[in-house]
């Protein structure tokens, strides 16, 4: 839909498209979605005990990686202050993430190819593991 209307401005008359107006009240996406979407990251401790993230400094195979850590360190250590997350980085390594639980139990996937949201999934896959290991 592009419905015009007029904006005054500094004695001017403008005219917008509906796209162009800024949205407010319920017009808005409601902003709980992400909240729902990533709810998960904050079970991370519960569920693992160490979360180990392998990584080259330089290759291409690495670089979604280093990005997704870029991204996504911060909000993860501030959800799980007492998770243990270590990165390593090490010439020439393929790019793997680890995930270690109780008793001992580590489960690991590479990471090589995979694009920013699927590293997300597979962290979220490794979270579910633990919870299913505890029940």
């Amino acid at each position: 839909m592009f419905l015009l209307f007029l904006i005054k401005k500094k004695g001017k008359l403008k005219c917008k498209t509906e796209q162009q107006r800024p949205r407010f009240g319920r017009d808005r996406a409601p902003r709980f979605g992400r909240v729902e979407i990533m709810a998960w990251r904050g079970q991370l401790s519960k569920n693992l005990k160490e979360l180990r993230i392998l990584l080259c400094q330089s290759s291409p195979s690495s670089s979604s990686t280093r990005t997704f850590i870029e991204k996504n360190y911060k909000d993860l250590k501030t959800l799980n202050p007492k998770l243990p997350i270590l990165i390593r980085e090490c010439n020439g390594i393929e790019p793997q993430l680890w995930a270690r639980y109780d008793f001992g139990v580590e489960r690991g996937v590479r990471l090589e190819g995979l694009s920013e949201v699927q590293i997300s999934k597979a962290l979220e896959e490794l979270g579910k593991v633990g919870a299913s290991l505890k029940g």
